[in-house]
């Protein structure tokens, strides 16, 4: 591994247009901001009064999305009135998804954005590290060695100092008592950040941006292990996170339960619990607290000198405040503002309640503003209309001032948004329309953590202010004047988002993005070469500007070669397609490379995919991936020719059985309690498939019938929770969560003339080199050796190995496999070895008597 980056030394990069215009207030304004942050009841009003007179802040830290106990970031942001924030030290990359296909990077921008709903829900924020998470972990050593120490823990330290908590707590004990290496991680490095970031020595880069900060304490939030009824002793400093909020109308426990269920992808739908319910704490570092855990921590106004005009005018605000009048507020919140402009530059918990105060305002005074684009993309050089709507419902006057837009070309004059000062009519809509041409010089719109490759063990993200950052920036930000009463003017940001209206959901919105003129994405995450015969390779082409004309090519290994070399590319408008095909043949022996896709437009070069990840519960999400794609080529036997697939919780499977030569066939539930299963040679279950379909339990007679009569059933990994059937094999077996994490732990051949690694392809060691991320997980256990053969032996490194990574029976006239092998990862990833060994197992058969 790579000597850790000095990456916060790194010359600062000029910031991307797109954050030109930071935003300005304390609510979550990227371009994934959704309709629940733009207005509020007057209930939510006065819950939002009470935070303006709180300075403490709380940062909980973790290993994942989903390890954070939601109930006490709901109690600490909405009982207590702290700025409270999650620390996930990674995305979730390295985790399963029960609801699609997406793995890796995909899936951690999934859990991303469920993480961003979850917080929406308890009103906390959300930070990350560069960290990726590689899969699981049996200890902190190695995680920390992947993951590289100092790396990591330089930003843990910058994540305190820029957020500078009073109080540090995490979610893991250091001692190991959370199992995952990632978790126990997390606590070890929160801890030494604790003390690195109140250290000046300690990546001194930093301090260009933040400075030191020490925190009052850290502390770990005791485990509950699922047992609502353990008593919390007067030491461990209880809180009952049960406790009901009245101007919410919900107990913290009832907002965790809704905030925890948005991890959807990882089947973490949680109840929402009614009634007391404590949470305790122990002392790890700092000062030790005796009766709260914000013991000698001052989280008044008096700890911002020269602040004393603030505080009255936000103590006026809260006797004045008339639930049916929330907008009487809003002159003492501008007047609270304004006595805060001499004193945020130089403090900072005067900056972060000055914008805090101007969203307050906002609104209280029933002020709505929005930037809507024409449509969802442009590319750089483009035109795009953008129409700006505000409409003030509350009764207290207000006036709209022009304000530049980011991007002027030279010598133009600048275009202001709205192009004059504007009085508002209570409940009457302003609108204005204007377009502006997006520069060619834009950057286009990616996830900052994906935009340049990563390194081992953590993503590369060049301007280090953006290592925290949970969510891509806005493309373009825009910024209005506001004024009430005459008083001064208050710049607010509008991301630029597009709106449309769906038939079934209602109005919908999703981010402006800006995108290459074209993008050439493969057809296959993989590709299979068998022998020497060419294959078709299709690329489609996607038009995100008007008028692309150019030719597309593919990038091959050497000696391969395309049929066309090159193919004539011609989109009129945006968002037109066009599907190529290459046929392409490969070199003579064996081989593992990667092919690629181009396009050449204007004399410009384009190499970028294009990847939307579109789920219900989150916002469009799109990535512009290089377009590539492992290939392989190598000699594969098969046996048999359909096979049926049964869809778990989504991996690529079918179509590595498809290159491979199979005739695939997807089984629904009609098919599986009623059709013919006779007429497959094999029947494959895709992972987690009894945990995702519901009704595979029904049809399991069924397909134990069919392998009785002469079928080959091969059954994927589930989890030991997963709804599985009493009979989950024709003999007794069980599923346990024993894994092997290490991808190149070397494999026994206990039965190395065993038919599954013998017959149709010989299996050797060499064939489990280049694995990834893991060797297996969830194997099984409780097996007879009399009626299941294991055949091959796994271990991590100072563990008793395990034959439960591969079983088989012989049942009636047919073959029962049962593999916990990470066969969803390698497939996509293209390691030969692993199609090899599949095929092996689909094309497995019972010996004739």
């Amino acid at each position: 591994m790579r000597a850790a980056r000095g990456s916060y030394a790194a010359a600062m990069p000029r910031l991307a247009i797109a954050a030109l215009f930071a935003p300005l207030l304390a609510a979550p304004l990227s371009a994934a901001t959704l309709r629940a942050q733009d207005s509020a009841d007057a209930a939510e009003v006065a819950h939002a009064l009470q935070r303006t007179t709180v300075l403490g802040s709380a940062l909980y830290v973790a290993a994942h999305p989903d390890d954070e106990n939601t109930a006490l970031l709901a109690w600490l942001a909405n009982e207590r009135h702290y700025r409270t924030a999650y620390l996930s030290v990674t995305r979730g990359d390295g985790g399963q998804n029960l609801i699609g296909t997406e793995f890796g990077p995909l899936l951690g921008l999934i859990r991303t954005q469920e993480l961003l709903a979850a917080r929406r829900i308890d009103r906390a924020q959300q930070l990350f590290t560069r960290a990726i998470d590689f899969g699981y972990s049996k200890t902190p050593d190695e995680t920390l060695r992947i993951w590289g120490r100092e790396r990591v823990l330089g930003d843990v330290v910058w994540a305190i100092r820029w957020f500078r908590p009073d109080v540090v707590i995490v979610r893991f004990p250091k001692t190991g008592e959370g199992g995952h290496g990632h978790h126990t991680s997390s606590a070890i490095l929160a801890e030494e950040a604790f003390a690195a970031a109140a250290d000046p020595s300690r990546y001194p880069e930093q301090l260009v941006h933040v400075k030191p900060w020490r925190a009052k304490r850290v502390v770990w939030n005791l485990f509950r292990f699922g047992d609502d009824r353990r008593t919390v002793s007067a030491d461990q400093l209880p809180i009952d996170v049960g406790k009901y909020n009245k101007l919410l109308g919900r107990s913290y426990s009832e907002i965790a339960g809704e905030s925890r269920s948005q991890h959807k992808s990882q089947g973490f739908g949680a109840p929402e619990r009614r009634g007391s319910r404590s949470e305790g704490f122990q002392h790890i570092a700092g000062e030790p607290a005796k009766s709260d855990l914000f013991d000698g921590v001052d989280t008044s106004w008096a700890r911002v000198p020269g602040s004393d005009v603030v505080r009255a005018k936000l103590e006026e605000a809260q006797k004045s405040y008339q639930i049916e009048k929330p907008e009487v507020i809003v002159p003492m919140l501008v007047d609270a503002w304004k006595e805060l402009m001499p004193l945020a530059a130089a403090e900072p918990w005067a900056a972060t309640k000055q914008l805090e105060i101007a969203e307050l305002a906002r609104r209280a005074g029933g002020l709505w503003i929005e930037a809507m684009a024409s449509a969802h993309e442009a590319s750089p050089g483009d035109e795009v209309e953008i129409t700006m709507n505000a409409v003030s419902r509350g009764a207290v006057p207000a006036e709209l001032f022009p304000a530049p837009h980011p991007w002027n070309g030279p010598g133009e004059k600048p275009t202001q948004v709205p192009p004059q000062k504007t009085k508002l009519t209570e409940n009457q809509p302003f609108s204005v329309k204007f377009k502006m041409v997006i520069p060619k010089e834009a950057p286009i719109t990616q996830p900052h953590w994906l935009a340049s490759s990563a390194e081992p063990g953590v993503y590369t993200v060049d301007d280090p202010r953006m290592v925290h950052e949970p969510d891509v920036p806005a493309a373009i930000t825009l910024g209005v004047g506001v004024s009430w009463n005459g008083g001064p003017r208050i710049v607010y940001p509008m991301p630029v988002k597009f709106r449309w209206v769906d038939p079934v959901k209602g109005e919908q919105l999703r981010p402006f993005v800006i995108s290459p003129r074209v993008t050439v994405q493969l057809d296959r995450s993989a590709y299979l070469f068998g022998g020497e015969q060419a294959r078709p390779v299709v690329v489609n082409a996607v038009a995100h500007s008007p008028g692309v004309q150019g030719i597309a090519r593919l990038r091959l290994p050497e000696g391969w070669k395309a049929e066309p070399a090159e193919a004539p590319l011609r989109l009129e408008k945006r968002g037109d397609e066009q599907k190529l095909t290459f046929l392409v043949t490969p070199a003579a022996g064996p081989t593992k490379s990667q092919i690629g896709a181009e396009a050449e437009v204007g004399g410009q070069l384009y190499t970028l995919g294009l990847i939307r990840i579109e789920h219900d519960h989150i916002p469009i999400q799109t990535w512009f991936p290089p377009a590539q794609a492992p290939c392989v080529r190598l000699d594969l036997k098969l046996r048999g020719e359909r096979v049926g697939y049964v869809m778990g919780a989504g991996d690529d499977a079918p179509q590595a059985l498809e290159q491979m030569g199979y005739a695939v066939t997807l089984l629904d539930d009609e098919a599986l309690e009623s059709g013919d299963l006779s007429r497959f040679n094999s029947i494959v279950l895709g992972v987690r498939a009894y945990d995702s379909r519901k009704r595979l339990k029904v049809a399991q007679p069924r397909l134990l019938e069919y392998v009785e009569r002469g079928g080959t059933l091969v059954v994927q990994y589930n989890t030991e929770r997963g709804g599985l059937p009493e009979n989950l094999g024709p003999y007794p077996l069980k599923v346990v969560r024993t894994r092997v994490t290490d991808e190149t732990a070397k494999p026994q051949f206990v039965l190395p003339k065993h038919a599954v690694l013998t017959e149709p392809n010989p299996i050797t060691a060499a064939d489990f080199d280049g694995w990834v991320q893991e060797r297996g997980l969830y194997f099984v256990d409780g097996f007879d050796p009399e009626e299941y053969e294991a055949p091959l032996e796994f271990a991590d490194p100072g563990e008793k190995p395990s034959r439960g990574a591969l079983v088989a029976a012989r049942h009636g006239k047919g073959i029962f496999v049962y593999t916990s092998l990470a066969f969803f990862r390698q497939l996509p990833a293209g390691v030969p070895g692993a199609y090899r060994l599949f095929a092996n197992l689909v094309s497995a058969r019972a010996p004739k008597n």
